[in-house]
C-alpha cells in the first residue's frame, strides 16, 4: 500500500507499492533520505522547488510546471515511473496562472490531487476535478500567499475528494521556525468531508476505494 509522509508546509513524499519514491514540492521538514525516482514541482517559488534536498536515483525524473503547462490553456499529462500526472489550474494574486499548476496523480489505484499554491480555480468551480473521483486532496490555507481556511474548505467541497488534507497553513518567512511548517489550530478550522489532519512527520497509508 502506498504511503504518504507529510514533511511540513507544502512538502510531502510518497513511497509506492513497488518502492518508487515520489516527492512533491520539496522544501520543508525531514524525510529526504530516500533517493527520489520522481519529483513534482508545482511552481518555482523557493519553498516548493528544492529538488537538491534528496539524493536522486538513477533515472530520476523531475516534472516542473513548465513541462506540463507550456502555454495558455495547455495542461498536459505525463507518465513516469508508474505514475500518471495530469496538470490542472493553480493560481491566485501571488501565483500567476501561466507559471503554476496543480497535479492530479494516479498510482497504485489512488488518485491524489496536489493543488500546489492556489485559491479557488475554474477547474474547481466547473466540476472538472470532482468528475475525476479523487481519493485524496491537499489544500493550502495560509490566508496570505494563498486562500484562507474558509475558502480552502469551500474548495474541498467542490473537489469532493474522499479525503481532504489541509497544509501550507502558515505564511513562510523563516524556514527554520517549526511553527511556520504547520498549525494544528488552523488545520482544525479546515472543514471538509473525510478530513485528515497530518502532523509534521506523520505518515498516512493511502487506501484505494
Amino acid at each position: 500500500m502506498a504511503k504518504m509522509l507529510y514533511q511540513g508546509h507544502g512538502s510531502y513524499r510518497f513511497v509506492l507499492d513497488d518502492n518508487t519514491v515520489v516527492y512533491v514540492d520539496p522544501f520543508a521538514g525531514e524525510g529526504y533520505d530516500l533517493p527520489a525516482d520522481l519529483i513534482f514541482v508545482t511552481h518555482e517559488h523557493f519553498d516548493h522547488n528544492q529538488v537538491q534536498k534528496m539524493p536522486h536515483a538513477a533515472g530520476c525524473t523531475i516534472v516542473r510546471a513548465a513541462d506540463v503547462h507550456p502555454g495558455e490553456g495547455e495542461y498536459l499529462t505525463v507518465q513516469s515511473h508508474g505514475v500518471r500526472a495530469t496538470a490542472v489550474q493553480a493560481y491566485n494574486k501571488n501565483h500567476a496562472i501561466d507559471q503554476c499548476v496543480g497535479f492530479v496523480l494516479e498510482f497504485d489505484g489512488i488518485t491524489f490531487y496536489a493543488s500546489g499554491d492556489t485559491s479557488m480555480t475554474d477547474d474547481m468551480r466547473s466540476g472538472k476535478l470532482a468528475a475525476l473521483g479523487i481519493d485524496y486532496a491537499a489544500f493550502p490555507g495560509d490566508g496570505f500567499y494563498n486562500m484562507d481556511v474558509p475558502e480552502a474548505s469551500e474548495c474541498a467541497k467542490l473537489v469532493a475528494a474522499r479525503h481532504s488534507i489541509p497544509m501550507h497553513l502558515v505564511p513562510m518567512n523563516d524556514p527554520s521556525d517549526p511553527a511556520q511548517l504547520f498549525s494544528r489550530e488552523r488545520a482544525e478550522q479546515f472543514q471538509a468531508p473525510g478530513r485528515i489532519i497530518l502532523e509534521l512527520g506523520e505518515e498516512l497509508e493511502l487506501k484505494p476505494l
